[in-house]
């Protein structure tokens, strides 16, 4: 790690406002010390906000991403903190992280054979004020599954299909149920890694 510290110009650890062990580990991988504290909000009463405000689902992405990161930065304001936030929508509805094995089987079975969209947004903040954010979308065009085969793959995944949205982690078995994947790969695993390293660099937090 001494030389990826070196990398990092920050005299604490980014904090992480999710529970994510993806986005986490994407960002020690890439150098940045993290140290994680869970936002304690509910999302979905959050997201039902949004959408009884007339708040596009499209857009639901940046401002989950946006509540999660203040609740955290106001009780820390010393800190940097990042949160991160990602939607699912095919054919114009939303989908979240099923419930249990018969909710991912429903999800799958719905994104059978269509193209949804995974967009992925991140919000920086300081002192409870926003410093930077952005968000990128991914299509991800699934082939027609059978039922026979769903089932199998839910029984396969076990728990961990209940941690992702679409109840499929792609960089595992879940890579099984594509036909096509257009966009940026760190934005499908749920954090647009690139542009929050950009905002980093560009808060100084970052070598050049």
């Amino acid at each position: 790690m001494n030389g990826a510290a070196a990398l990092w110009l920050g005299s604490v650890p980014l904090v992480l406002a999710s529970g994510s062990t993806t986005r986490r580990d994407m960002l020690r991988a890439a150098g940045i010390p993290v140290e994680v504290i869970k936002p304690e909000i509910d999302e979905r009463a959050v997201e039902a906000s949004l959408l009884q405000r007339g708040l596009p689902a499209e857009d639901a992405a940046v401002e989950l991403a946006r509540a999660k990161t203040l609740a955290v930065s106001k009780a820390h304001a010393r800190r940097i903190v990042l949160g991160a936030d990602q939607t699912l929508i095919c054919e114009g509805v939303s989908h979240h992280k099923p419930a249990d094995a018969a909710a991912a089987r429903a999800q799958i079975a719905v994104l059978s054979g269509r193209t949804h969209q995974l967009r992925s947004a991140f919000v920086l903040a300081q002192a409870g004020e926003v410093i930077a954010q952005g968000v990128q979308t991914a299509g991800l065009t699934m082939r027609a599954l059978s039922p026979d085969f769903i089932a199998s793959y839910v029984d396969a995944m076990g728990p961990s299909a209940f941690a992702s949205v679409g109840g499929y982690q792609i960089e595992g078995l879940g890579a099984q149920l594509f036909d096509t994947v257009e966009g940026d790969h760190f934005t499908i695993l749920g954090l647009p890694l690139l542009a929050v390293l950009a905002a980093l660099r560009g808060h100084g937090l970052l070598a050049h």
